[in-house]
């Protein structure tokens, strides 16, 4: 692992998050060598900008493309967990990418010895509430989607803010939703409203539980109650447009809205 490497990239994202000037990544091209590197930036960058550790992060996002492939993990920036209705308008995004997502909160504290025998049956039991949520997807690099995979990974997997809907309970019954038919629907500005029927990457956002709980706890960290996780997109990555409404909406759990 460079150390160097590391805290050079982790500068750069700090004073592009900061100066709201994105940086350019192609210093860095194969500077990052694994997931741990792009971890260890991100703790770096959460560090920096949180003074926090990140296993006390308020929300978290993770996912993967199939359950065959690694799920990434990225603790988020309190200030950027925000309530269904914003208007973020003045915030200075480099990109507007929307994803609508199914967001879990955790039901009791998790430790590591807990997380290390979780499997996706028992994972179920940890969620106290479940809410439609909008991230809002931006990067904090020039070349931004083409930047080095790693590189967007470091960059907190190109978060830019989450924005959730009204909690309603999970209960016991819940354990065997079939989300394989979950309706789903997204309005973009003045775009047609897109709909979509079981389009979760992993066939159900519960299954990144295990994964994501395994990694937040590694080296004997203890996840607080409450703690609230993003899963993945159902509606893939379409672009926004500064001025934009957004409105995501899942049958059955809620609706969220957010003003770009």
């Amino acid at each position: 692992m460079n150390q160097t490497a590391i805290s050079n990239i982790a500068d750069a994202i700090v004073s592009a998050r900061k100066n709201h000037l994105p940086a350019d990544a192609s210093p860095f091209m194969d500077l990052l060598h694994s997931t741990d590197d792009a971890y260890a930036v991100q703790k770096l960058v959460l560090k920096k900008l949180q003074a926090a550790d990140p296993a006390l992060a308020l929300a978290w996002k993770t996912g993967g493309p199939n359950r065959s492939s690694e799920q990434t993990h990225a603790a988020l920036l309190n200030e950027g967990i925000l309530k269904s209705g914003v208007n973020m308008s003045d915030w200075p995004l480099n990109i507007r990418i929307i994803e609508i997502e199914i967001a879990l909160r955790l039901n009791r504290a998790i430790t590591s010895e807990v997380a290390a025998v979780l499997t996706h049956e028992t994972s179920k039991q940890l969620i106290d509430a479940m809410t439609v949520s909008i991230e809002v997807v931006d990067s904090r690099w020039k070349q931004a989607g083409a930047a080095q995979a790693l590189l967007k990974l470091a960059d907190m997997q190109t978060h830019g803010a989450l924005v959730l809907g009204d909690w309603i309970p999970y209960r016991s019954s819940d354990h065997s939703r079939d989300w394989l038919k979950q309706n789903a629907s997204v309005k973009i500005g003045d775009q047609p409203i897109a709909h979509f029927v079981g389009t979760h990457t992993l066939q159900d956002p519960t299954y990144v539980l295990p994964a994501w709980l395994k990694y937040a706890c590694a080296e004997g960290h203890t996840i607080p109650a409450g703690t609230i996780v993003t899963t993945g997109s159902w509606c893939g990555m379409p672009f926004a447009k500064k001025g934009n409404l957004i409105v995501a909406e899942f049958d059955g759990i809620g609706k969220t809205t957010v003003q770009l």
